[in-house]
This record gives C-alpha cells, sequence and structure tokens, in this order.
C-alpha cells in the first residue's frame, strides 16, 4: 500500500517547532538580561549607595503583570509574521556580532556611570567630542551613556543596552510599528513598489529601518538623525541587505531635509521622551509637511500615565535610574492632541509591554 504525505500536517508540524525556536530565543534573552541587571545593579548599588533611595520595588502583581505583556508581545510578534507582514526569520535576528564585540565594553563603561552618578554630571563629553551646532536639549548623557549620541562607542553598545533594558524584546517592540505601516500604505498600491517612500525619523543605529527593509523590500527607505556617530553605525548595519541601502542623512527633525509632501509612510520610534514639549510639537509638524496627503505617521515610544497608571512607580523608577530629564513630563503630554493640532488624523493608539504607538495620517 503506497503511503501518502500530508503536506498540511509537515507545515503545522513546522511552524510549531519554528514556534517553539522563537519562544526559547526570546526566553534565553530575557533570561540574560534579568541576570545582567541583577548583577550590575548591585554593583552600582554598591559603589553608589545613595541610589539605592531614588526607586522604589516594584510589587509582586505588578511584575507578574509585565511578564505578562511582555508574553503578549511575543505573541503578537509571531503572528504579525505567521500573516506575513514581515518574513518569520527577521524574528531570530540576533545581536550576536556586537554581542561578541562589544558586551565587555559595556561593564567597563559602568565605572565611568559611577563617577557621573556620584558626581551628578549628567552633560559630561569628551574633549574630543564636537559639541557645536547641537541642540542645548540634545547635549545629555541620556541612559547615563559615555558621550551621550556623540561616539561612535556609545553608537557600538546602544542596541545591546537597550535590548538587555526591554529584557531581550526591544526589536519586537520597534517591529510594531510595521503591520500599522504597511496597512498605512495600501492607498498607495497602485504605484510600483520602488515608488513608496518611508522616511524613519531618529533613526539612530538603523534597528527599525532594517526592520522597515525586510518588510518593504521593494521601497525606497530614508533615514534621519542628529548622530554622525550613529549614522556610522547604521550604515555599517544596512550596508549587510543586499538590497538597496536607506539614503541616510545627518540634520535635526526639527528641520528635515526634504521637500514638503515627499514620503508615502514616516516612522519615529523611542524619540520622543528625550525631547521637551515644544520640540515634540516641532518635529511632528515637520513630519506633517513632509507626509503625502493619505499618508501615514507611526509613533512608538514608552507607555504614559494616561493609558498605564499601575506602572506610575515603574515610570518614576525609569525617570531616577537613567538620566531622562524630559521622561516626566513625557509620560503626562497629550501626544495625540499634538498630532492633531498639526493636522493628521489620529487612526489609533495601542499598548504592547512598556511601549505606546500612535498610528495617524495625512487628510488628503
Amino acid at each position: 500500500m503506497e503511503s501518502t504525505s500530508n503536506p498540511s500536517l509537515f507545515s503545522s508540524l513546522s511552524d510549531t517547532l519554528t514556534k517553539l525556536a522563537y519562544q526559547g530565543f526570546q526566553q534565553s534573552k530575557s533570561v540574560f538580561s534579568l541576570a545582567h541587571k541583577t548583577l550590575s545593579d548591585r554593583l552600582t548599588d554598591t559603589i553608589v549607595p545613595s541610589r539605592q533611595n531614588l526607586t522604589t520595588p516594584l510589587s509582586p502583581q505588578l511584575l507578574l503583570e509585565l511578564q505578562e505583556r511582555r508574553n503578549q508581545l511575543c505573541e503578537t510578534d509571531w503572528k504579525d509574521a505567521q500573516k506575513g507582514v514581515y518574513p518569520v526569520d527577521i524574528l531570530f535576528d540576533s545581536l550576536l556580532s556586537d554581542f561578541l564585540a562589544h558586551y565587555p565594553e559595556i561593564w567597563l563603561d559602568l565605572t565611568k556611570i559611577w563617577t557621573r552618578l556620584q558626581q551628578k554630571e549628567y552633560q559630561t563629553f569628551a574633549d574630543d567630542i564636537e559639541k557645536e551646532g547641537y541642540p542645548r536639549y540634545y547635549l545629555q548623557n541620556f541612559h547615563y551613556q559615555t558621550d551621550g549620541y556623540l561616539s561612535d562607542s556609545s553608537a557600538n553598545l546602544y542596541d545591546l543596552q537597550v535590548d538587555i533594558l526591554f529584557n531581550g524584546v526591544a526589536d519586537s517592540m520597534r517591529r510594531r510599528i510595521l503591520s500599522p505601516l504597511k496597512e498605512g500604505l495600501k492607498p498607495f498600491s497602485s504605484l510600483p513598489a520602488y515608488q513608496i517612500k518611508v522616511l524613519d525619523v531618529a533613526c539612530g543605529t538603523g534597528r527599525t529601518l532594517k526592520n522597515i527593509r525586510a518588510t518593504l523590500p521593494k521601497a525606497s527607505l530614508f533615514g534621519v538623525d542628529l548622530s554622525p556617530a550613529y549614522l556610522r553605525k547604521a550604515n555599517q548595519l544596512l550596508s549587510e541587505n543586499p538590497r538597496e541601502l536607506p539614503q541616510l542623512t545627518h540634520a535635526n527633525a526639527e528641520n528635515l531635509p526634504h521637500p514638503d509632501n515627499f514620503f508615502h509612510g514616516v516612522s519615529c520610534v523611542f524619540l520622543f521622551h528625550e525631547l521637551p514639549g515644544i520640540v515634540r510639537q516641532q518635529v511632528i509638524d515637520e513630519c506633517f509637511r513632509v507626509t503625502k496627503p493619505g499618508g501615514t505617521f507611526v509613533i512608538c515610544d514608552s507607555m504614559q500615565l494616561s493609558d498605564s497608571p499601575q506602572f506610575e512607580v515603574m515610570m518614576k523608577n525609569f525617570s531616577a535610574m537613567f538620566h531622562e530629564p524630559y521622561y516626566p513630563d513625557y509620560i503626562r503630554d497629550n501626544i495625540g492632541e499634538r498630532l492633531e493640532k498639526s493636522g493628521f488624523e489620529l487612526r489609533e493608539t495601542q499598548l504592547h509591554f512598556v511601549s505606546k504607538y500612535w498610528i495617524a495620517r495625512k487628510p488628503g
């Protein structure tokens, strides 16, 4: 008797194994991140004991909810890949090369952080760092980073530090912009794919652009950032992809170097909490200017008090533990109102893990 294979059974088994691999990958990153933070926090509290008085321990209930939110984020990430929003293989994109090359530098940099904490110096830069031409609000040691965002060393450590901060799901959080961005581009589906233009504002080291490229392989991608060092890192990362390189520009988001009504889609990830309120509005106004009528603007940033009041203690801890001078104002800011003030139509807001997302459209 001749046997017959069942393609759907093999497909289902393959999906199950791939999902288990993804879950294991995420769990391993979570365990490592928690171990790193536990050890580094204990060392820091020993060297700078006054730091312990700045934060409040989270309740077991809050920690459980935080874990549930993280699990939901990973499930959404998996489902978007299954639906074809982006390729499944992007779920396994790792920071292994950065880890092998630069992880020891994180520990070496910790001694410099201790000095800044003890001396309360949060706007310090090496003598060879060029500071002319940058807005005053930008010249900060955000996250206590050595040289802020203006050195190659900072750029090399950034992605590792952020992924550890978010327990291994920083890219999963970035990818939550991809589904609404892709959906928002549907009104332009009659255009050839290469004519679709997408801008990532404050593109940093290029992680978001890398995810957008996986989602929109033929679109024309653009990035803008205020840090030459981070743009160098982004160019290095994005050049690993054989497809057309995004066009990266050194510029301030308050004055984007692009024509009016130029982009079909605009994204902005993890920027607004590091801007003063008046600058947030200026950046949104600029994003409105360069977006085509009918185009989409998607923002990803921290959750806020209005949607996650139960996490107020954690938000206060974040502001106290890291140098984030504009965060207390950000968590109380009405970004939706700012979007509408500039002319956008706010279509939807979403919450994933500890981030919030605004999906807006330019009328037309």
